[in-house]
């Protein structure tokens, strides 16, 4: 009997968790995305490593499966994602108009403008836990491609509570 009521209690617990996560999540308006393609990939070890010229280098590892995600993301005018983060990297690449990026953790909700056919077309989301929210603040579409890399099997997105610094 105690063992059913415990599972129940626990069933409960969990629910509530869920359906509030779920509350304080803000949802994404006027954006859509599109996984173009998605590979999975074994040990990603030091031998996958250049530093060709002298003055650059690279080095990816991980241990474990990786999905990797190409991302085709459409916002309308005045979209949003919503507050989210991702497990892993985010490669981003602006093909059209303009997007602004707010991070959670920056109080002073300070855009950081990215717009296509410029030198400032492409950043780099560190994921991992860093939550941001990415619109589109312009009257014309905006559209970005991405290439993110994360456990295999992982959630690519995970939606995140307004941390409360901007005011949309």
């Amino acid at each position: 009997m105690r063992t059913k009521l415990a599972s129940a209690v626990a069933l409960v617990a969990l629910a509530l968790a869920v359906y509030a996560g779920n509350v304080v999540a803000t949802p994404a308006g006027g954006f859509a995305g599109i996984t173009v393609a998605k590979a999975t990939f074994g040990d990603i070890t030091s031998h996958v490593h250049a530093n060709t010229p002298r003055f650059w280098n690279e080095v990816i590892q991980t241990r474990g499966k990786s999905d990797l995600y190409v991302q085709q993301n459409t916002w309308q005018p005045h979209g949003s994602t919503g507050w989210h983060t991702h497990p892993g990297p985010s490669f981003v690449i602006v093909t059209e108009g303009s997007v602004a990026v707010y991070e959670g953790d920056d109080a002073s909700c300070t855009p950081h403008v990215y717009t296509a056919n410029t030198s400032n077309n492409s950043f780099v989301d560190i994921g991992g836990g860093d939550v941001h929210l990415i619109r589109n603040e312009t009257g014309s579409e905006a559209k970005t491609m991405a290439i993110q890399l994360v456990p295999a099997g992982a959630t690519r997105r995970v939606d995140a509570a307004d941390p409360g610094h901007c005011s949309f």
